[in-house]
């Protein structure tokens, strides 16, 4: 019995209720590290995927395994990673409202003379009647990006493209257009 009290006597020491949650700076900077390794993540697979198969396999790894490589970025964490944009082509991506303002102040910043690099956005928000953290990373369009994004798709992708996402909204981008963002959340 003595044994068990040693071992539980640290955690009775601790307190009751929750500690204060990170500081948002803190939680900025933890979002950023994700978005980023999700971002090699995904690219590494995709210029795979291009090397063996062409744009048409990276269609499919953008399909399949973006939702897998965003889960596996996430596990083991509080956080929720997706994509979003304002030109979705999977619907499932839609923007939620929040999303959907940040990204149109990510454009103005754009538009402004922002380095597409540096734009990003977060807040603390209430969802459910609860305070969350929401990040959002910009995702600039490269010139790879261009072959299923761009404004003059081969027909084989066009074709592959309207097959997989029949209501596609996103082609007809420019190299350094903002494309998208990585959009992550976390409850506090």
């Amino acid at each position: 019995m003595k044994v068990l009290r040693v071992l539980l006597a640290p955690l009775l020491a601790l307190p009751l209720t929750a500690a204060e949650p990170p500081a948002p700076e803190a939680l900025a900077s933890q979002a950023r590290g994700l978005a980023g390794n999700l971002m090699l993540s995904l690219q590494g697979e995709l210029f795979a995927a291009m090397k063996s198969g062409g744009p048409v396999k990276a269609l499919e790894v953008c399909r399949s395994r973006a939702p897998e490589i965003a889960a596996a970025t996430a596990m083991g964490t509080p956080w929720k990673i997706a994509r979003t944009s304002q030109r979705v082509r999977n619907g499932a991506n839609a923007p939620d409202e929040w999303e959907a303002r940040k990204l149109e102040e990510l454009a103005t910043r754009l538009s402004a003379g922002e380095e597409l690099s540096a734009l990003e956005a977060w807040e603390v928000v209430e969802v459910d009647g609860r305070p969350a953290f929401r990040y959002m990373k910009a995702i600039g369009t490269a010139s790879p990006c261009l072959t299923c994004h761009g404004s003059a798709l081969k027909p084989e992708i066009a074709s592959k493209v309207r097959e997989l996402y029949p209501d596609d909204r996103a082609v007809g981008f420019a190299a350094g257009d903002l494309r998208g963002a990585f959009t992550l959340s976390r409850p506090l």
